[in-house]
């Protein structure tokens, strides 16, 4: 696919100017980055081995279901900010920094699959061989700390015949984008890190950044890698430990709603309330497979990392209990709302719903499901995929209303947070078991005469 339209030959700006920026993947990260820089002025081409996803954004239309990106695309694509092309030799030549946007997930075995970002490095070599400029390659792609020095640097110089350092550049960027709040997280994230071997090159990259309200730390490939992950253990670690503070207390008769509010008011040492509310499994497109990751190179290196080792045993178990609960109702018929892993997007690798749906219709139970996010007809890439793999026979479940889901199901799963408390609330029969898997908020929880059960609280 060539592209449908050459950009205007802009130097690379240090500050405040206009960059000229080519995005390879345009799947959450990419086209979160596309839209958000793009925004700010900077002329940016999406690149994309599927001729489908270049062709919605090049008619204005963003590949995700993101709160904001589809305005941002929009916007930028008719003031002429915003292309997408499968060729990947033209767009590094005609732009001056290439990020990296492309999938890293797991292998069956756990370890992470890198063969996206080295396909990736090298065809961005290609285009590095065939163009005389400075070049930087700035990689947004989850890594375990060292992949960017064995992995993309090697693929990237043996793509180009050049070096590293000397006829291009090479940083290590890591997002920290949460689906369903990308745009807010993109304009505001909590710093951002810039890891290198070359000092020097950190300044070509300052003035894409230079906007944010963050700090921004330079540091080493291997430092930069590592918080990454070490915010995504974290993050997977506050989810598992707020569930099974949760269910010990929920079993013991105290008011776990207390509990997390109390502890969570201590932000000076308990760190930050986020993720700290218990609810239902982590699940999605990152803290899973981050997880298995560093648990596969701790085997490697023969450590015995046993909290690291547990937060997924400990989140699968808490898909358990939620199977267990609503089987122990001894009702068949039963209705999902929800089905995304979080309200407001439709990315539905690795939900905890779809386990549990899946694990529902093993045992015989009707389900029916509806998220206002999801729809079967749109799904795409690795998002359709997953979901063929795991439920075949998805879109017979899926429903086109809420009503549909609520009508004659014995009983109400609520798993996702985007509820509407009116509308469920006239819906709903006293004879009707609920059943609210995320916690929604006391003033969002419908009014009911009949049963309304946390999984843990």
């Amino acid at each position: 696919m060539a592209l449908t339209e050459t950009l205007p030959a802009i130097q690379l700006a240090p500050k405040g100017g206009h960059h000229r920026i080519s995005i390879f993947g345009l799947g959450y990260v990419g086209c979160v980055t596309a839209a958000c820089l793009s925004a700010r002025g900077s002329y940016v081409l999406g690149v994309d081995v599927n001729p489908a996803k270049a062709e919605m954004l090049n008619s204005g239309h963003s590949t995700i279901v993101e709160a904001q990106v589809d305005d941002l695309v929009g916007r930028a694509c008719r003031e002429c900010r915003l292309h997408a092309t499968c060729d990947a030799v033209q767009a590094v030549r005609e732009t001056d920094v290439s990020f990296i946007c492309v999938g890293t997930p797991s292998l069956p075995n756990g370890k992470l699959d890198l063969s996206h970002v080295e396909g990736a490095c090298r065809e961005i070599g290609e285009g590095l061989a065939r163009k005389d400029s400075f070049h930087m390659v700035v990689i947004r792609s989850t890594m375990l700390p060292g992949s960017t020095r064995s992995v993309a640097i090697p693929a990237l110089e043996a793509g180009s015949r050049k070096r590293a350092g000397k006829h291009f550049g090479v940083c290590y960027n890591p997002e920290f984008l949460r689906e369903g709040t990308a745009v807010a997280d993109f304009r505001r994230p909590p710093y951002t890190i810039l890891g290198g071997t070359e000092p020097e090159h950190f300044a070509l990259l300052r003035g894409l950044y230079d906007w944010i309200p963050a700090n921004i730390y330079e540091t080493t490939l291997e430092v930069a890698e590592m918080v990454k992950y070490c915010s995504n253990a974290f993050h997977a670690l506050k989810v598992a430990f707020a569930n099974e503070i949760g269910t010990l207390a929920k079993h013991l008769g105290v008011d776990t709603q207390c509990v997390a509010q109390i502890f969570v008011s201590d932000t000076r040492l308990n760190i930050s309330p986020a993720y700290l509310s218990p609810g239902f499994a982590f699940g999605g497109s990152c803290l899973p497979k981050d997880v298995r990751a560093l648990n596969y190179k701790a085997r490697e290196l023969d450590l015995n990392l046993p909290l690291l080792d547990a937060l997924l045993p400990s989140n699968q178990r808490h898909i358990d209990r939620a199977t267990d609960m609503i089987l122990g109702i001894r009702k068949r018929r039963v209705g999902v709302v929800g089905l995304s892993f979080k309200a407001g997007t439709d990315d539905l690798r690795e939900s905890p719903q779809v386990q549990l749906i899946k694990r529902l219709l093993g045992e015989g139970c009707e389900v029916r499901v509806w998220d206002q996010y999801v729809s079967l007809g749109q799904l795409a890439g690795s998002n359709r995929a997953y979901i063929e793999e795991v439920i075949p026979h998805i879109g017979q479940l899926l429903k086109p209303s809420l009503e549909d889901v609520l009508k004659g199901a014995e009983v109400i799963v609520i798993a996702s947070q985007a509820v509407d408390r009116e509308r469920l609330a006239s819906c709903l029969t006293p004879s009707q078991v609920v059943i609210d898997l995320v916690n929604l908020d006391s003033a969002r929880r419908p009014q009911l005469t009949g049963l309304y059960e946390g999984i843990c609280w």
